[in-house]
């Protein structure tokens, strides 16, 4: 097909001013949800400054350019031979890789100019001169969400995967992809795994104990011997309490909890409430309080063991070390050893949802639960999906509605699926002091329960493990704990993410981790250092923890004390409540 070049030049001038109206209505997109989370009209929001015009006026030549290639190319091709694509998803990006999407040059099409039109969006919200590196991590993020949401492969009339599946299954695709969808719709959030195939206390969160002691905040359970002898030293571990504890005790093939039971410790575990308006009022401190002081009391008390071991997971290992701080600042010393998990206690690069945390935002929290209130726990889900949403809801918006399938059984996703509320106080206090004006590495700077905390003090023996691939706590921040601690420290990397990283079971013994005997200040000097070992890091802490555990003693079969009775068979009530 020949073209003239004054039919060329047409051709640029109108993809020239297409790039030009696809720039308003982005930047329009992005100005209302800028004032969205700076709570305001968007006629009170500031306003978002533009790239400057030559920026501007170069993305758009580039990408009529690339759309005038595309074009030539794909009128060009002769029938049944490959056109080179010029345009090619993003090394790990799975929405386009059927062969119905190259098979036809009409989607072929399609996906190259979505994917043309995504990275000149992308690049147009890197070109911002915005000055403030939260906003514009924000703006990047909104970026995400909106190319995210128009990608051909969410619509019907756009995906040949859905026109395929609807042809072989004579429409029936259609009819079970409607089904789903009002199942959900009915359910409140999209489904990511079988939900059916799981039950709390029946294929989750069946490792053996009892729930010895109750408060209004939480439940500790002590979980029953696997071994004759058992460690004198006890661990108590404290989960995150935005998330439901049995993360900690999926299914016995990947529990740590029951791991750490199979190599000889006696382990505690607080169960936290699924907060309700009863206990709207609950603030930092009472976490802190009725949380972990209150569980190792517990625990000091039924094992007579002065000094326990602790681990805390995520927020609840920056609760756990908060306690810490507070107990070494009464003169206390509570613990024979601290691990943490994927924890943050320097909030300097407080990863991708640090940049949805601003001052319009927290101050809107702490106006209307920040006294009293509940925040739910299905909203802070939808934040942690979007951070991920190609992976979180737009597969599954295209497998169970589209395509009609239905999700496979898959525990993690269950557990992820399962949200829990948290006490409006306690959320507002720690979005303001921990992500926006980052206080706890500052000595003194914070008091709890009556006491100016200094995490300095907190000089105990230390095990952190921090996971490579995490987006929620950047292995580099978590490294930064390193400086704030007291005491001795042991770093470890693990290989993947936030979650698939720290619940890394010893019983398939997969992926690596990362070792060094570096004290390197600087994170990625310590990685020079390191080494990859292959395997479960839950071994290499297991051996980091067994010298300070004491000597072998009888197995603690009796849950409880005289003080501490049976209440009820672990996984206790707490754990299966809904939001």
């Amino acid at each position: 097909m020949s073209v003239t070049p004054e039919q060329s030049a047409e051709a640029l001038n109108g993809m020239f001013k297409f790039g030009q109206s696809l720039a308003a209505g982005f930047f329009d997109y992005l100005g209302k949800q800028n004032a969205a989370f700076q709570q305001a009209a968007p006629a009170q929001a500031p306003q978002l400054p533009l790239p400057e015009a030559s920026d501007m006026a170069r993305l758009q030549q580039e990408l009529a350019e690339a759309h005038a290639r595309l074009w030539a190319g794909m009128a060009q091709a002769r029938p049944g031979e490959p056109v080179q694509p010029i345009a090619q998803p993003a090394p790990g990006d799975r929405r386009f890789n059927a062969p119905e999407w190259t098979a036809s040059p009409v989607f072929d099409y399609i996906r190259q100019a979505y994917l043309l039109n995504s990275d000149y969006l992308t690049k147009l919200a890197d070109a911002l001169p915005i000055a403030d590196g939260r906003t514009k991590e924000r703006m990047q993020f909104l970026t995400r969400q909106y190319v995210d949401a128009l990608a051909p492969s969410n619509f019907a009339a756009t995906n040949p995967e859905f026109i395929q599946t609807a042809i072989e299954t004579r429409g029936e695709s259609i009819t079970q992809g409607i089904k789903n969808l009002i199942a959900d719709m009915e359910k409140g959030r999209i489904s990511m795994t079988d939900d059916s195939a799981f039950e709390i206390g029946r294929n989750l969160a069946t490792t053996p104990g009892s729930v010895i002691y109750e408060n209004p905040l939480m439940q500790l359970i002590q979980y029953a011997p696997l071994t004759e002898q058992v460690h004198k030293t006890p661990l108590l571990i404290v989960p995150p309490c935005i998330n439901k504890f049995y993360i900690m005790d999926l299914q016995p093939a990947n529990s740590l909890v029951r791991f750490m039971v199979e190599q000889g410790f006696t382990v505690f575990l607080v169960s936290w409430k699924n907060i309700q308006a009863e206990q709207a009022h609950f603030g930092w401190d009472d976490y802190l309080q009725l949380g972990p002081i209150t569980a190792l009391d517990v625990v000091r008390d039924v094992t007579k063991v002065k000094k326990p071991h602790a681990l805390g997971f995520c927020v609840g290992g920056t609760i756990l070390t908060s306690a810490l701080a507070v107990l070494k600042g009464r003169g206390e010393d509570p613990v024979e050893s601290l691990s943490l998990m994927t924890t943050l206690l320097d909030f300097a690069d407080a990863g991708e949802i640090g940049c949805l945390v601003d001052e319009a935002s927290v101050a809107g929290r702490e106006a209307t639960i920040g006294k009293g209130g509940v925040f739910q726990g299905r909203e802070l889900a939808q934040v942690f999906s979007s951070l991920r949403a190609n992976d979180l809801i737009w597969q599954y918006v295209v497998g169970n509605y589209l395509k009609g399938k239905k999700p496979e059984a898959f525990d993690l996703l269950y557990w992820n699926s399962d949200s829990t509320n948290i006490a409006g106080p306690f959320i507002a206090w720690y979005l303001r002091n921990m992500y926006l004006e980052n206080n706890l590495r500052v000595p003194g700077k914070l008091e709890m329960l009556g006491v100016k905390v200094d995490m300095g003090k907190v000089d105990l023996p230390a095990y952190l493990l921090a996971t490579r691939e995490d987006h929620i706590v950047p292995w580099t921040s978590a490294y930064l704990v390193r400086q704030l601690l007291g005491g001795d420290t042991t770093f470890v990397l693990g290989a993947s993410g936030h979650i698939a990283g720290a619940i890394n079971p010893a019983s398939k013994n997969r992926r690596s981790y990362w070792v060094s005997e570096s004290s390197a200040a600087v994170p990625e000097e310590w990685l020079e250092a390191a080494t990859e070992q292959k395997g479960s890091w839950w071994l290499n802490w297991v051996e980091w923890l067994r010298p300070k555990s004491g000597d072998m003693v009888a197995a603690r079969n009796k849950p409880g004390n005289t003080k501490y009775k049976v209440i009820e068979p672990a996984p206790g009530r707490y754990v299966k409540e809904t939001v």
